[in-house]
């Protein structure tokens, strides 16, 4: 397996992203004992609650995603580890496209979370692509989790509506030239682009100097489960037998205005008996990227809702 690295010097001192990098070592899988080197957040409270918050981002994003998330986390006591996936912000990224699948990205991830930080009793935040990840480790490790927070996200198994969006999306990951991760944030918020800073949608672009440093972003969108026979379609059916039994306090954030995952995240909160009852937010003004349209109206129920469920 080809890895390539991105420099240091271009995700140094990016806006709002104060934090100290951390690495993990992990086996890549590739069975030529290549390393993958992963990188996470780890920010604790001086007066820890004894609250551990994972927090996954998704497609095309990074860590950077969480900057305006982990202060009011951490404010309120609670420890925050927010990896960036393989192929994403300061990790790795192998060279070669087809290196990315569901289940790599769930091996991978599987053995940062828990073979490395030896995590448990863990509070899931997952947005996009890290909720196709971190429920898929929710129900097969149900016992590491103490309640979960998804938003703007899903568990397909191949037989949803995705609609006109996502096969806009699915075209136009492929097709652009350049790719730029800025664009995409910036197409995907409420706001005007051109009230968006351009130092933050640079700091989105700066792990990926070019097309090489891509193939993930790229891939991502060609493994979701699109048709029942697709390769993660069974085992995300066999996930949804566990989390449709699973009492584990769940609540469901969505953007009122993303283009895909909302109706999904209803699905989810009617399907889920942890999370029956529980005072779902929409959050107005809110798109796919409501980490970025509106990270405070994000960040109090998440705060609220840990804080209700000890």
């Amino acid at each position: 397996m080809q890895v390539l690295r991105t420099p240091d010097e271009r995700v140094d001192n990016l806006p709002g992203y104060p934090f100290e990098p951390h690495y993990a070592e992990i086996d890549s899988g590739d069975g030529h004992g290549t390393n993958l080197r992963v990188h996470y957040l780890d920010e604790r409270a001086e007066r820890p609650s004894g609250e551990t918050v994972l927090l996954l981002h998704g497609e095309p994003t990074w860590s950077y995603l969480w900057r305006h998330i982990i202060p009011p986390l951490v404010a309120a006591g609670h420890r925050c580890v927010a990896p960036d996936l393989v192929g994403f912000g300061r990790s790795d990224k192998p060279a070669d496209r087809f290196d990315y699948t569901y289940q790599s990205h769930l091996d991978w991830l599987r053995s940062v979370v828990f073979d490395v930080l030896h995590l448990n009793d863990v509070t899931l935040i997952c947005h996009d692509w890290g909720g196709l990840l971190g429920l898929r480790l929710l129900a097969e490790h149900p016992g590491r989790f103490r309640r979960v927070i998804a938003t703007n996200t899903m568990l397909p198994v191949g037989d949803q509506e995705m609609g006109p969006f996502f096969l806009y999306w699915l075209q136009s990951s492929q097709r652009s030239n350049p790719f730029s991760v800025g664009a995409v944030v910036a197409r995907n918020l409420r706001g005007s682009r051109a009230g968006v800073d351009p130092r933050v949608l640079a700091a989105y672009d700066a792990p990926f100097p070019g097309e090489p440093y891509l193939p993930g972003a790229r891939q991502f969108p060609l493994l979701v489960p699109i048709s029942p026979q697709d390769e993660a379609s069974q085992a995300n059916r066999d996930a949804w037998t566990v989390l449709e039994k699973l009492e584990t306090p769940f609540l469901c954030a969505y953007g009122e205005h993303d283009p895909v995952s909302r109706l999904h995240g209803e699905n989810m909160a009617e399907r889920i008996p942890g999370a029956k009852g529980r005072p779902h937010v929409t959050i107005a003004e809110a798109g796919h990227f409501l980490q970025e349209d509106q990270p405070r109206q994000l960040a109090e129920p998440i705060v609220d809702f840990i804080g209700s469920t000890p």
